[in-house]
């Protein structure tokens, strides 16, 4: 295949079309009439504008986009009123979970710089993410809930791409973080809208299977770790495309590798570590270790980043909660390319992973008529956060626990064991 790239244009273009083309007929099945959100930073306008033509050809409504800027982001915390890091644009958010209740679909492009606030005072972001997270909750029920179609991908701007590729010149790194990207999001290839349509097929096989099998908790081992997770009565799991509450079947995360469900926020026992380092807000968080008592987290720590952590885990009650499991191959191809990405959207579908913080109600049976108070009776958290952190391993077992109490394989050697 023809390489399009030439020495100022390190991003491929025809495959930045088909990233564009794939975010919107499988990322959000996206339907005739309906009006599109969409955030980006603004380094990524070659992919915001391919996104627009793709939607509008889609027969899409009206497209909006809501554009950021790492320099603007800086100069609030180097110049802003210290008051101003309590406070956030309540206004914009409660006009998106409008426009969401009113079918419009919601796409985010993510690519600003992973550590661009860790020069940064902390305690400034960590007011500003709070405050921002408070704020965000009308839109974020929205779409944790799935009332809309919605996804995620990447665009490989400079900040980021030398952040992964440190040792590279600047448009080798732009490059090889695109290849990985577009390698990872499976539109490397000219047929990515039907390896999409196998990829969600072998996903919907894997959710089968665990829906069929109805265990009551997951039992992890592996070094350093001895956990039993217990899962949601009445969980379901999800995995690949998804059906949101509107009718549309959409694909949240591209990429994904992942099967994930709601685990029982009151019934998590016994110790964990980390293994792969989670990059939070401009801080790195490595060799996370925690333990759980019914549920909560008790004692953590970390060799870098514990600050932090802990911060996070004071956000409030649901923050020492479970919200996600998620099981993920240690030979899902993001896994092996070996690169950490800082960025969850990838780094999540590296390993199996846990969520802290709010669940998802779509991964309970019937979620869409269950009422807030109902999934929490059920084990459902709830929390202003949601954060990832990988814990499966090539040395990772996990079983699953019968009602009975007896076991089946569902892991051995961070495999699947079927």
């Amino acid at each position: 295949m023809t390489d399009h790239r030439n020495s100022a244009t390190p991003i491929d273009p025809a495959k930045l079309d088909r990233l564009a083309e794939v975010a919107v007929k499988v990322g959000l099945g996206l339907r005739p009439g309906q009006d599109l959100l969409l955030t980006a930073p603004a380094i990524a306008l070659p992919l915001v504008r391919r996104i627009a033509v793709h939607a509008y050809k889609a027969g899409a409504g009206i497209v909006t986009p809501i554009l950021s800027d790492e320099e603007m982001t800086l100069a609030r915390y180097r110049h802003g009123q210290d008051n101003s890091f309590d406070r956030a644009a309540g206004w914009l958010y409660e006009g998106m979970a409008k426009a969401f209740s009113d079918n419009t679909a919601r796409l985010a492009i993510v690519g600003d710089n992973p550590m661009l606030l860790s020069g940064e005072d902390p305690s400034k972001v960590a007011r500003a993410s709070k405050a921002n997270s408070m704020a965000y909750q009308p839109a974020l029920e929205k779409i944790v809930n799935f009332d809309t179609n919605w996804n995620i991908i990447a665009y490989p701007s400079p900040s980021w791409a030398k952040q992964v590729f440190p040792n590279d010149p600047e448009d080798i790194a732009i490059g090889k973080l695109a290849d990985a990207i577009f390698a990872a999001s499976r539109v490397d290839r000219e047929d990515a809208i039907s390896n999409w349509a196998s990829h969600n097929a072998v996903l919907r096989e894997r959710t089968n299977w665990l829906n069929g099998q109805r265990f009551r908790a997951l039992q992890y081992s592996g070094p350093g770790t001895d956990l039993t997770i217990g899962l949601a009565d009445g969980h379901e799991w999800e995995g690949g495309a998804s059906l949101s509450k509107n009718g549309i079947s959409c694909n949240a995360n591209i990429p994904t590798e992942e099967v994930f469900t709601t685990p029982h926020c009151r019934r998590v026992y016994g110790h964990v570590v980390s293994s792969k380092p989670l990059s939070y807000q401009g801080t790195l968080i490595d060799n996370i270790a925690v333990r759980f008592e019914d549920g909560k987290i008790v004692d953590a720590k970390a060799s870098r980043g514990a600050e932090v952590l802990n911060k996070v885990l004071d956000t409030d009650e649901g923050a020492r909660r479970l919200g996600e499991v998620a099981l993920v191959p240690h030979s899902s191809p993001i896994s092996q390319s070996g690169l950490l990405f800082y960025n969850t959207l990838f780094d999540e579908n590296a390993a199996s992973h846990i969520a802290l913080g709010q669940c998802y109600s779509k991964c309970f049976i019937n979620g869409a008529q269950l009422t807030p108070q109902q999934i929490a009776a059920q084990g459902g958290n709830q929390s202003l956060i949601h954060i990832d952190w990988m814990i499966g391993s090539a040395e990772t077992d996990i079983d699953g626990i019968l009602a009975d109490g007896s076991k089946v394989p569902v892991f051995r050697k961070g495999e699947w064991a079927k």
